[in-house]
């Protein structure tokens, strides 16, 4: 891997595992300075202790944390030139039934946590010239699937965000581009699979084989595979590209479902 991001300094939230930490990992070998936060410490250390960056643990949804890791950017490595906007969360759940309680977290962590880490890193990067963010949206922000209100409406949201920001803050060389990934073999995202299997009597590896059984490569990302492309749109090689929303999918979002039913008819899914 060439040096892509060599001198850059990266925020990642939600770094402590997953797309975040592979994210965190890609960076550091790219050649880039990297402070990773999260709510679980001890996930973030390890990840900083692997990529010899810093860790700030706590609630990206709290504006003065999100202050305080840029400030920690700025005095441990002289600036900030990328934020990647990756923390996030999910509860199941229509709008007739999906708890209030839940609905307001995912809201606040997934567009909340989004705004105020903008908030903390512009200024920051205003000092640099310039920098780019990178918003971890979701498939969810394109299409929805079912009985997942709160989540497909955070991350809808997302997309309207980041394109507000890439209009408001491109004069001053400030790029702002979201990242949409399918399933992806992440704690967060095995999680949710399983619970969707469990419904239907599928342990994992049966619901991660049905829920991308019409992706036309037929397989989950790897974290590392979403990591690449956030590094390529954080980096100089996509310096003329700006408030796009990248499906980074296996094809997901270009497949006409009804006519796959039609064509070749739900036995043939498992």
């Amino acid at each position: 891997m060439g040096q892509r991001l060599q001198g850059k300094v990266a925020v990642i939230t939600g770094g402590g595992s997953g797309i975040g930490a592979a994210t965190a990992r890609r960076f550091a070998a790219s050649g880039a300075k990297v402070v990773v936060t999260g709510r679980r410490a001890d996930m973030i250390e390890r990840v900083a202790r692997d990529v010899a960056g810093l860790a700030v643990a706590g609630d990206i949804g709290d504006e003065s944390h999100c202050q305080k890791v840029v400030d920690a950017a700025v005095a441990e490595y002289g600036g900030l030139d990328i934020l990647v906007a990756n923390a996030g969360t999910e509860t199941f759940g229509s709008a007739t039934d999906v708890d209030l309680d839940h609905w307001s977290e995912v809201l606040r962590i997934n567009l909340d946590g989004v705004l105020l880490s903008a908030r903390a890193a512009i200024p920051a990067m205003r000092q640099r010239g310039g920098g780019a963010i990178v918003v971890l949206g979701s498939v969810a922000s394109l299409f929805s699937p079912p009985q997942f209100t709160a989540y497909v409406t955070s991350k809808h949201a997302l997309i309207g965000l980041t394109r507000s920001l890439a209009v408001d803050y491109g004069p001053e060389g400030i790029r702002v581009n979201a990242v949409c990934p399918a399933w992806t073999r992440t704690e967060m995202g095995d999680r949710t699979l399983a619970t969707l299997g469990g419904m239907h009597g599928l342990d994992l590896e049966e619901a991660v084989r049905w829920g991308t059984c019409n992706y036309p490569l037929r397989r989950a990302a790897d974290p590392s595979e979403i990591a690449s492309a956030i590094e390529f749109l954080a980096s100089d090689d996509a310096s003329f590209i700006t408030g796009v929303a990248l499906p980074v999918d296996g094809g997901a979002t270009i497949v006409d479902l009804g006519m796959v039913e039609f064509t070749t008819g739900a036995g043939n899914r498992a």
